[in-house]
């Protein structure tokens, strides 16, 4: 049995892994038609997907749409990354109450330089034909000059087409501003870009985006007659239907130094059995046929929380790496058992990883009396 997915460069065989896996929440009919074309004909469609650098890192959130691209290169397609240079000063209003603040523009670049880093390491950019490309929309918006954008963009879009979207109406009546209400016709742009200059005819995205990702293929119609593709999936949530990516000490980052891999790793640990399955199935690029003997075994014995620990693994392995995944299992086994012997067993990289959870001290080795040592390590009173 093959413990990860393997590769299959047949473009429609994206659209069925997804079906399976339960990552379709909407699509535009003639899509399936299209991967079929490509895959007869032996192109290689490109699919992109959109991250806005509201936050110095990518929270857990972002790996839906980053491994939604990781698929789909596994699937033979080429994904392009659009890095949100652009809308991050803007904001998008989907799913917000009220008004976002608005992001200093070196902020939101400094930010913009650290995502497109994680982004690359969960994605795959290695030179060859399905090497995914990173875009920043700054670079095509910098120099569009208002009353341009308002000729060759706006007159193509109304008022009641964008009063119509949901990301609009649930601001009506609490008020939205000029600059978030044009946030859709920004990101539609987006899509009519990488149309026009980079052949891109899909975009993916969560289900929360699906207003903005039409407002795109709306502009590739009435500028074009042309048509281009969308597929959304279902927002990461627990059997609740609360959204994942919260603890109690707040979001959940990407970032090492915002999220430790050891945090990272127990958030993931303390997942529920009912939403375990649909997390491994979301998430990681497990097999099916793995997948669904490690939710046999949890159904066996949820006590040994097997899944939970899979889960853990996988997803702090594939965001921090192998060795920081190991240091995370060896810290947890040995800070929560009761036997005082699994310290022995305690690697250096959970060592490491534990020092930055607990309160502790550090001990150069040097010749000191006991007492001193105990003091000095704050151990015992002086």
């Amino acid at each position: 049995m093959d413990r990860f997915l393997s590769a299959n460069a047949n473009p429609y065989s994206f659209f069925e892994h997804l079906q399976k896996r339960g990552l379709i929440q909407d699509f535009t009919p003639n899509l399936v038609d299209y991967l079929k074309k490509c895959e007869a004909t032996g192109t290689v469609p490109r699919a992109y997907c959109g991250f806005d650098p509201s936050a110095p890192s990518l929270q857990v959130g972002n790996l839906m749409p980053a491994m939604l691209l990781r698929r789909a290169q596994l699937h033979g397609l080429q994904p392009v990354i659009l890095v949100g240079g652009a809308t991050g000063l803007i904001g998008d209003p989907s799913g917000k109450k009220e008004e976002r603040n608005l992001q200093d523009k070196d902020v939101t670049a400094a930010n913009l330089e650290r995502i497109k880093e994680q982004l690359s390491k969960l994605i795959d950019l290695t030179p060859g034909k399905y090497q995914a490309k990173i875009v920043n929309n700054h670079d095509w918006f910098k120099d569009f000059r208002y009353l341009d954008f308002l000729r060759d963009v706006g007159r193509y879009i109304t008022v009641n087409y964008m009063t119509a979207k949901d990301s609009v109406k649930i601001r009506m009546e609490t008020g939205i501003s000029y600059a978030e209400f044009g946030y859709m016709l920004i990101q539609g742009y987006d899509f009519l870009h990488l149309y026009e200059k980079e052949e891109c005819r899909i975009q993916l995205g969560g289900s929360d985006q699906w207003g903005n990702m039409t407002t795109g293929l709306e502009l590739i119609r009435r500028k074009h007659g042309g048509e281009g593709y969308a597929l959304s999936n279902p927002l990461l949530t627990d059997a609740a239907g609360n959204k994942l990516g919260k603890s109690v000490g707040g979001a959940i980052y990407i970032d090492p130094a915002m999220t430790s891999p050891y945090k990272f790793y127990q958030y993931w640990l303390g997942q529920a059995d009912a939403d375990v399955p649909k997390i491994l199935r979301f998430l990681t690029l497990l097999s099916d046929s793995y997948i669904e003997e490690v939710e046999a075994q949890m159904h066996a014995q949820p006590e040994l929380r097997a899944a939970q620990k899979v889960l853990a693994h996988e997803l702090t392995r594939m965001v921090h790496g192998e060795n920081a995944a190991l240091g995370s299992e060896n810290a947890s086994r040995v800070l929560f058992s009761k036997d005082a012997k699994t310290l022995d067993t305690l690697s250096p990289q959970g060592l490491e990883l534990l020092a930055q959870e607990v309160p502790s001290s550090r001990f150069t080795g040097e010749e000191e009396a006991l007492l001193d040592v105990l003091v000095r390590t704050g151990l015992c009173p002086s």
